[in-house]
């Protein structure tokens, strides 16, 4: 759907297995090397995507920064850390207002499972910990945080959650109840019952070979999901600003009947919709990328992969994804799709798959369509566009 009004993104910010500043992500961009390690889970080596050690020392000292901060979940933390630097690089003040709209597909998974365990043994709940588990606690603590006194939201829509906080900030600056809004995910779900939970599901990365997920890899017969943390935040502006790093000039939403729980229609009809609506009036052959969701599982790429042959019969974009570099961080990595479709075209680059032969790169990128799905089968489609 085409926007009453143009909206700028004035400034990016995200720490995640990339970095912990934007020259650091585009620097590793810029390599063919994933950044998936191991971890010992439950007496297992288990592949996973974790933040920088320089950033894990920044986020400690965050932590201890203030007695309040030293009882948050890293999903709040990992939100503030880069909340600050994205309002700075945007130049906005507390004093501004603006709206704060951060979500988490698990939020606090490290405290809760921390907290139950305790209740386990002690068959007593610790004081805090129901304020500190709740998912409204993350724009909250971030509202406090950047003192701004401007509507704050959070919420779960699963794995296209970063993108839905982008659809309600584009609502309410069009709305004009508000001018800027802060929107983007934040997740820390490497923990044991969290990992144990997408195993269950038989869709976790079992190989620890050259490329763990395999991502866009429609050749693939397992399934290749690894987890990721880390938090990715966008400031929106209305109109088209000088400052802009990309305009957001279309958006598409759907949710599509489930058969199962976990699943979507083979040809993703909620992915048909969404980037048909977001394209708008817009010939979908001027589209020169699609960042798409993929989460390195079988039946999951190839679904996104025919709804985007339906929509873009006579000319399909270039296509690829960052989940085989940073793994799958739920509930932020839309930020994160958009984060890499703003840099792209910042930079005037494509970045490619290592592993995917005859990969089409576009000379030129002026329009990028950003992809995000999840349990429940709720897309959503935003179309970036070149300032």
């Amino acid at each position: 759907m085409a926007l009453q009004q143009p909206i700028s993104i004035t400034a990016i910010s995200s720490v995640s297995p990339l970095g912990k500043t934007i020259e650091e992500t585009w620097e590793t961009y810029q390599n063919n090397n994933h950044c998936l390690t191991t971890r010992e889970v439950i007496g297992k080596s288990i592949v996973v995507a974790e933040i920088p050690e320089n950033a894990k020392k920044d986020i400690q000292t965050l932590k201890q920064s203030d007695s309040k901060y030293k009882s948050l979940d890293n999903s709040v933390l990992y939100a503030i850390y880069a909340s600050r630097q994205a309002i700075k690089d945007a130049n906005w003040n507390g004093s501004d207002n603006f709206g704060i709209n951060i979500g988490s597909s698990r939020g606090a998974t490290a405290l809760f499972e921390t907290y139950y365990d305790s209740f386990l043994k002690n068959n007593k709940a610790e004081t805090l910990s129901s304020p500190t588990t709740t998912l409204g606690n993350i724009s909250s603590w971030v509202a406090h945080d950047l003192q701004t006194q401007g509507p704050e939201i959070s919420h779960s829509i699963t794995c296209s959650t970063a993108l839905h906080a982008m659809l309600n900030g584009i609502a309410w600056i069009n709305s004009g109840m508000c001018n800027k809004f802060l929107v983007g995910g934040s997740e820390a779900p490497l923990t044991p019952f969290t990992i144990a939970q997408m195993q269950a599901l038989k869709i976790y990365a079992q190989k620890q070979n050259d490329f763990p997920c395999r991502a866009l890899d429609f050749n693939k017969t397992k399934n290749s999901m690894v987890l990721g943390e880390g938090a990715s935040m966008a400031c929106l502006e209305s109109g088209v600003k000088k400052n802009a790093l990309a305009i957001i000039t279309g958006f598409g939403y759907a949710t599509e009947i489930l058969k199962h729980n976990i699943s979507i229609s083979s040809d993703a009809k909620c992915f048909q919709k969404s980037m048909k609506m977001a394209l708008g009036s817009l010939d979908p052959d001027k589209v020169d990328a699609i960042v798409m969701h993929a989460p390195g599982t079988v039946k999951g790429d190839l679904s996104e992969f025919k709804a985007i042959e339906k929509i873009f019969c006579n000319k399909t974009p270039a296509l690829t994804t960052n989940k085989w570099k940073i793994g799958h961080t739920f509930g932020a990595s839309g930020a994160l799709n958009i984060e890499l479709a703003v840099l792209m075209l910042q930079h005037q680059k494509f970045i490619g798959i290592p592993y995917i032969e005859e990969q089409n790169t576009p000379q030129t990128l002026k329009h990028i369509l950003v992809n995000a799905v999840g349990f429940g089968g709720n897309a959503v489609s935003i179309l970036l566009s070149k300032n």
